[in-house]
């Protein structure tokens, strides 16, 4: 059974974006030494990726070729998607989504980009594990790590790390 795990960048306050979606205050630390869970590092085990719409529609307006040609994708939206970037499959149910992940045998599932999609696997007990990396920037507004639906847990920490330039990594299991 395939783990599904979450791997996102936070700002102290709570803020994946700014509040017109901009990540460039997260790119300032692209040099940051995150040792042994350097992206390159995570994405080598990582065998199919699952992003919300807003996610891909961010990725697919940036001028960079598709970073996802070893994995399979799947993203989540009841919008067809006309001419995607790379190849993908798209998945309206997010129940079927899960089963169907939960069936595969061949690798962990990463769950990219916003907290939306995230909380909705959370609220289903299918995020098995999350890194989130804290930044230390301030930005006041913009899409929250984890947006406000009622849902509440008590994950458990199995690590915590300080790292370069002053981020913290945090890594819970539900």
């Amino acid at each position: 059974m395939a783990r599904i795990l979450g791997y996102i960048a936070t700002s102290l306050d709570g803020y994946i974006a700014t509040a017109d979606d901009n990540l460039d205050w997260l790119f300032k630390y692209d040099s940051m030494d995150l040792g042994e869970h350097d992206y390159r590092t995570f994405i080598k085990r990582i065998r199919t990726i699952v992003m919300g719409r807003g996610t891909y529609d961010f990725i697919a307006n940036e001028p960079s070729p598709w970073a996802y040609g070893e994995q399979r994708v799947f993203v989540v939206t009841s919008r067809p998607i006309d001419e995607p970037k790379g190849p993908l499959k798209v998945r309206g149910d997010v129940d079927t989504l899960i089963a169907e992940l939960r069936a595969l045998d061949d690798g962990d599932v990463w769950m990219v980009g916003g907290g939306q999609l995230q909380m909705a696997f959370l609220e289903r007990n299918a995020l098995d594990e999350i890194e989130i990396y804290v930044i230390p920037e301030m930005l006041g507004d913009g899409p929250r790590l984890f947006p406000t639906t009622g849902f509440s847990a008590s994950p458990t920490l199995i690590s915590a790390q300080t790292l370069d330039q002053g981020c913290v990594r945090l890594h819970y299991r539900f």
